[in-house]
């Protein structure tokens, strides 16, 4: 064969018979990798522990080798154990047996609940697995199999590896393997059988005792005891003696009755169907000697109620239907509709017969001119009630996506103070709703600022719930579109009626928030600013008196925050204001980021009489003096900033980046950022006439002051103080500012916050929104809401796991919602998880009502059996305490009995078994009280000398399952090599 370089020119060709194979090469592969995880040499380790299989950490690696183009997976899967020192390798001996041969007859793992296949049939702690990288490839033929098989054998040989190999043959999902594991002397065989229908002698333990003695060929005739283990698995799915126990919500009492619209503030929980799909007893007979038990085509003796060992595993449902994850599923759904608003309720849902397109803000006063109530009796309904008949005037009556009733009911629910009579009521069940609205302060409370939702008690989040509740039950998208539609009706006759909005926080918009409630929130500040305008106007008009002024202000101030001073401050400004009859714009004392330290110190000292001459003072600003005039320094009545929400703040710093670094583009930025400052000059000039520069910096930038001790020329020690160095720089803002400002208080400036532009815009704002912009808007506060369920649900139960859960979906929310537009995939995680976390909870009732645990009177057996349903949902398998004689196996064998009693299902199934030759059907004791098994396991063990009676007596092992359609042998057969 040539050689694989190319033959330069003019030399000689080489023909090279020494190059490798591909066989030779895929065994140099096999052998590399075994040597790249150091699995060469001795393997050693202490005996296993019990239970360790399952309790203890399991890893793999894998590599990628190739036997020509034919790609295999090797994959290394250990159980992590701790290291055990040197010196034992060297006790251990050169004729001691593998570790894997021991691992054979070791009885302390025997059936672990969640382990590889290999690991439950031969009961190895490490191994080696060759199988076709591709799922769908698979080595079928004998002679690659062997080639295969041998292959593995030289690999082994060449390097001295102790840990079996294993090869994966046939189709994938038939989990068939053979393998071989090599020791000084030693070699053990894993040969498998995989049928799909049993052979009848097979399907007891005498004709699988008789395979296993045939297969070894022991050559003694008194023949080595054979020790057993057998498991019966047992498989319950007729819940006969127990409903589920959910109910589903009352669709009905969601409007009106007993319920009322609060259930509207709550979201519903649990499962629609039984979350618990089957029971599966196992029932274990661990270690049994030949000839104990007799099990037989004719007779047996393995009764579950004998056996020493129950353990139970539960099935859960696929994905059952929970009523939480509906709610957030069908809500998601609505952020992919495109339709707007106008589009699902139709155009011309408020036009006049063939008059023009009759505005929302006209229809609103045609309904409120004539108002001969006092208005807070003027409520919501009455208004949507009338323009809803104009609405159904070219909708036909039935057309309406939501009926009067539930409308009405959920408009009280948002809006407790549209009615006079009812607002107390709403309010005082409002306050005692199960878990929904926490104490403010609390943990849960301040989810909002880590979601970017809204607070629980807020009208954001009721309208989130409101809307979510609707989407489910009440029209979908079309009663989403009709909610919004009069919600944002609402908003205008509230701005137009100086109506406060309720269940939103005071102040400037809490941009912790999503954006819709800051929006409420901004519509809310120009209310308020509107409305204290209208009655500083009347106060000035009707009562002169300072008290009455006083009185509006303090009234205004009630919603300006919680901060005490800052109401004291707005009483004051309207005292000083009540002379004038001039138009003022309300104009709260808020600049405490902007003054520093000054205006606090100003706030301890004393107030003095109003002086007439200047303009707008507030009080003295503690013992400051004017430098130059020498009177006390007054802190000017100021207008507040802006308030401003994130898409504002987003637009400005916008606008700000794009004027550029160039000097006319700093210049024109300084301007812009100096409107409130310019503001805050002329108010104190106003308030401090005949001040200069340096005054009003004292007060608002006091580091920008600089005072230092000097000596005068009398030898004096006298403080002197000048501006800081950048206050100095020529063409300074501040200076310039100081030179354009004129004396002017803040009631006759210029308004920095125009409330009536900033509503129109939030009005607009809202009218615009598409029902899937309003879900996206909302989503937080429904993820939010939902977290809340869930805990509450969770503080009943007291599921550890679940509460993990719970922390992880916080942390995972917390990172996702902050963003502006989140990537539905990771809303969709979100929404998996909440939903898992339901499901979890519905089974642990589902199990508690199976097992009767409220029910049960005995403290001591009710905390048991508490137990036992816990470690039922946290484990894969858990062993009943006293097997079938304890709390819990006596109750399972009830739902066993109970189960059996409906003979009509189950006598075709009962023929048809008695056909295949299951023992269990022979025996009339079991037929009523136990089904037949689903599944046999045993597993035979024995220490015997093969092949030759002089040999090293080496463990044998033979794993057997039988269910109905599945019958497999897994044996480890071992040999001494030494004279063979």
């Amino acid at each position: 064969m040539a050689a694989d370089s190319e033959p330069e020119s003019e030399v000689f060709e080489i023909t090279d018979f020494t190059t490798a194979s591909e066989w030779e090469r895929f065994i140099s592969k096999i052998e590399e990798v075994l040597n790249d995880w150091k699995l060469i040499g001795i393997s050693s380790g202490k005996p296993l522990e019990k239970g360790i299989f399952t309790t203890g950490t399991w890893e793999e690696k894998s590599d990628e080798i190739s036997f020509a183009d034919f790609k295999f997976s090797v994959t290394h899967h250990y159980l992590v154990q701790e290291l055990s020192d040197k010196d034992g390798k060297e006790e251990m001996g050169e004729d001691a047996l593998p570790l894997p041969m021991q691992d054979l007859l070791c009885m302390n793992n025997d059936f672990p609940p969640r382990a590889h296949c290999l690991v439950r049939w031969y009961g190895l702690r490490e191994f080696v697995v060759i199988a076709p990288a591709a799922n769908n490839d698979a080595v079928i033929s004998e002679s690659k199999c062997n080639l295969l098989l041998s292959s593995i054998s030289i690999a082994l040989g060449n390097t001295g590896c102790q840990v079996p190999l294993f090869v994966q043959i046939h189709h994938k999902w038939r989990r068939m393997y053979v393998g071989e594991c090599q020791g000084p002397g030693v070699r053990t065989d894993f040969e498998m059988v995989h049928l799909r229908k049993v052979p009848s002698q097979y399907t007891h333990l005498a004709g699988l005792l008789d395979i296993f003695k045939t297969k070894i060929g022991c050559p003694l005739t008194p023949l080595p005891p054979v020790s057993m283990a057998i498991r019966l698995t047992f498989v319950l799915q007729d819940w006969q003696q127990y409903f589920w126990p959910q109910q589903p919500p009352d669709i009905d009492a969601l409007v009106g009755g007993e319920v009322g619209g609060l259930e509207f503030g709550k979201l519903p929980f649990g499962a629609c169907e039984d979350p618990i799909s089957e029971l599966h007893l196992a029932t274990t007979w661990p270690h049994l000697a030949e000839g104990i038990i007799v099990d037989n085509d004719v007779y047996s003796d393995l009764d579950p109620l004998q056996a020493p060992q129950w353990s139970v595993r539960v099935r859960k449902a696929d994905n059952p239907q929970c009523l939480l994850g509906d709610f957030l599923t069908e809500f998601f759904k609505l952020c992919r509709r495109k339709e707007s608003t106008d589009e699902i309720l139709g155009r011309s849902a408020f036009d006049e017969e063939g008059k023009e397109v009759a505005d929302i803000t006209h229809a609103l006063s045609k309904l409120t001119e004539p108002a001969p109530v006092p208005i807070p009796k003027l409520s919501v309904t009455n208004m949507v009630h009338s323009a809803k008949k104009k609405i159904r005037k070219h909708r036909g009556v039935d057309e309406s996506p939501l009926n009067n009733d539930v409308l009405n009911t959920i408009l009280l629910f948002l809006f407790p103070d549209a009615a006079d009579k009812l607002a107390e009521v709403f309010e005082n069940r409002a306050s005692t709703s199960a878990g929904n609205n926490p104490p403010p302060e609390t943990e849960d409370y301040n989810l909002f600022s880590q979601f970017k939702s809204a607070p629980s008690d807020s009208l954001t989040y009721k309208l989130a719930l409101c809307l979510c509740m609707i989407n489910f039950y009440h029209g979908g998208v079309k009663g989403v579109a009709h909610l919004w539609q009069e919600f944002v009706l609402e908003m205008r006759y509230r701005w137009e009626n100086n109506y406060l909005i309720p269940g939103l926080a005071n102040g400037s918009p809490d941009l912790r928030c999503c954006l819709l409630h800051q929006k409420l929130q901004m519509l809310n500040c120009c209310i308020e600013r509107k409305k204290a305008r209208d009655e500083g106007k009347k106060g000035s008009m009707s009562d002169r008196s300072p008290g009455g002024a006083s009185g509006d202000g303090a009234k205004g101030g009630d919603h300006s925050g919680d901060n005490p001073d800052k109401e004291k401050e707005f009483g004051k400004s309207w005292e000083s204001w009540s002379d004038s009859e001039e138009e003022f714009f309300e104009c709260l004392s808020d600049t405490e980021d902007l003054k520093g330290n000054g205006q606090e110190n100003g706030k301890k000292g004393a107030k003095e009489p109003v002086n007439l001459k200047p303009e707008g003072r507030l009080h003295p600003h503690g013992k400051l003096m004017l430098l130059h005039p020498g009177e006390p320094l007054y802190v000017p009545i100021t207008q507040e900033p802006a308030p401003m929400t994130e898409d504002l703040l987003e637009e400005q710093s916008e606008v700000l980046a794009k004027l550029g670094t160039s000097a006319e583009g700093a210049h024109l930025r300084a301007r812009m950022q100096s409107a409130c400052l310019l503001s805050d000059m002329e108010s104190f000039k106003a308030a401090n006439p005949g001040c200069c520069l340096e005054d009003f910096v004292r007060w608002y930038s006091p580091r920008d002051y600089i005072e230092e001790e000097v000596i005068d020329e009398k030898g004096n020690k006298v403080i002197r103080g000048e501006l800081s160095a950048r206050m100095k720089i020529p063409s300074n803002m501040w200076v310039e500012a100081w030179e354009t400002a004129k004396p002017v208080p803040a009631r006759r400036q210029k308004r920095l916050f125009d409330d009536t532009r900033e509503a129109e815009k939030v009005l607009h704002y809202l009218a615009v929104q598409k029902p899937a912009d309003l879900a996206r808007h909302l989503l937080p506060c429904i993820i939010h809401a939902a977290v809340l369920k869930v805990k509450e649900e969770e503080a009943v139960e007291d599921i550890s796991s679940v509460k993990k859960i719970i922390k992880q979906i916080i942390s995972h929310s917390s990172k996702v919602l902050r963003f502006p537009s989140p990537e539905d995939k990771k809303l969709e995680e979100i929404i998996a998880q909440i939903m898992s976390v339901e499901a979890i909870i519905a089974r642990a009732r589902s199990l508690k009502a199976k097992f009767g645990v409220e029910k049960c009177e005995n403290e001591e057996e009710k905390e048991d059996l508490q137990r036992f349903v816990h470690s039922l949902l946290e484990q894969p398998e858990v062993s009943v305490v006293g097997a079938g004689r304890g709390p819990a196996g006596s109750i399972i064998h009830k739902l066993f009995v109970n189960a059996q009693r409906v003979p009509a299902a189950v006598a075709p199934l009962e023929e048809e078994l008695r056909r295949s030759g299951c023992p269990e059907e022979r025996r009339p004791g079991l037929q009523s009280e136990f089904p037949p098994p689903a599944g046999r396991e045993v597993i035979l063990r024995a220490a015997v000398p093969r092949p030759a009676p002089y040999s090293k007596a080496l463990p044998q092992r033979m794993y057997s399952v039988l269910t109905r359609e599945d019958f497999r042998l897994a044996g480890a057969f071992s040999a001494d090599t030494t004279f063979f």
